[in-house]
């Protein structure tokens, strides 16, 4: 029977998983793909970028591509998030050429990977390759991610999280698994720094694994995809610290505030409105969409800390809502506060 290969890709938070598989989406050649995205918060931001890669399905169409799994870290949710999604999917396997996974940041690959050796996955799918994703200039640093406090954010607000691991013990499982590394962000180091980054990496992965460059997750689809690996087979090369955790308390004052808004703002205004918000609030992470006034394309904004990035990613489709949708991640977050600084801040277009 035919098994319909899967690629996981893994990664710390802002290393660029997702601008890749946008990226692999639009350059598909002719392929098949459905997504998964271990999505965090209750508005599917990352999923969204997505879909509006403008090749997948429509996104209310009950055999959409894109499958968002919003309920915590993919490998701690395995049985109740992972496993009924897979068998969806492949009831579908037909119409799929391959299935793409997007972990979170705080993912562990081989708990993920082990899940397909159960009988009602391996009789229809194979993890086809693990690819890590290392943001470079974050690993130069010593840090392994862009933003440290928005990872632990991250990490403190996911309930169903079953691990509790140093972030350097993740990154060496993360590269463990691999069976490709993609280093992002080169462009921004030094050579001295460059080799810092490829030295530490020859240390952690396991022989023949190769590190490629990729810059705005600009990548030949033939890289990614096509491994043959069958990684569910021999685990065992791929060593993990933390093949069992033992459960761990979590910080509820690490929340999410959703805000919504239908007129059009001016994106300087909303941009230093967030500055004055990051710097008077204890937010990790910013993310969203912005309706720009005479402009027929939405606009994306995402913040890590105080740093912004904000483009234009595709046209408003016929009849859909042109609002804005942000969600902020931090804690102690008083929504109120929020969305009435956010009114207050971008009322200059009321």
């Amino acid at each position: 029977m035919f098994k319909i290969p899967v690629t996981v890709i893994t990664g710390f938070l802002g290393a660029g998983k997702t601008t890749l598989i946008r990226h692999l989406l639009q350059n598909n050649r002719g392929r098949k793909v459905a997504v998964l995205v271990n999505e965090f918060g209750e508005v599917g931001i990352d999923g969204d970028l997505l879909r509006s890669c403008q090749v997948c399905d429509e996104e209310d169409s009950p055999t959409s591509n894109i499958v968002e799994l919003t309920n915590g870290c993919l490998c701690c949710t395995v049985q109740e998030e992972f496993f009924p999604t897979m068998q969806t999917l492949l009831e579908r396997r037909d119409k799929l050429d391959c299935i793409v996974i997007e972990t979170s940041g705080l993912a562990l690959p081989k708990p993920l990977v082990q899940a397909f050796r159960w009988p009602e996955i391996r009789n229809g799918a194979t993890v086809d390759g693990v690819v890590t994703v290392v943001d470079a200039c974050a690993l130069a640093e010593g840090t392994f991610t862009s933003d440290v406090a928005a990872l632990e954010a991250q990490r403190q607000a996911d309930e169903s999280l079953e691990h509790e691991t140093p972030l350097e013990e993740l990154f060496e499982d993360q590269l463990a698994c691999a069976d490709l590394v993609l280093l992002t962000k080169m462009d921004l180091l030094d050579e001295e720094a460059i080799a810092r980054v490829k030295l530490k990496l020859q240390q952690e992965l396991r022989p023949g694994v190769k590190v490629v460059t990729c810059k705005d997750g600009e990548i030949n689809p033939e890289v990614l995809l096509g491994f043959n690996a069958a990684v569910e087979d021999n685990l065992d090369s791929r060593p993990s610290h933390h093949d069992t955790e033992e459960e761990h308390d979590h910080d509820d004052g690490i929340n999410s505030v959703q805000f919504s808004c239908d007129r059009a703002i001016d994106p300087k205004t909303l941009i230093a409105t967030l500055e004055h918000l990051v710097r008077d609030c204890e937010i990790y992470r910013i993310k969203g969409f912005v309706n720009v006034a005479n402009k027929p394309m939405r606009l994306v904004v995402q913040g890590v800390g105080t740093r912004f990035d904000s483009f234009y990613d595709r046209l408003w489709a016929e009849g859909e809502p042109r609002q804005t949708r942000l969600v902020l991640i931090g804690r102690e977050l008083d929504a109120d506060n929020i969305e009435n600084r956010l009114l207050e801040g971008t009322s200059v277009l009321r």
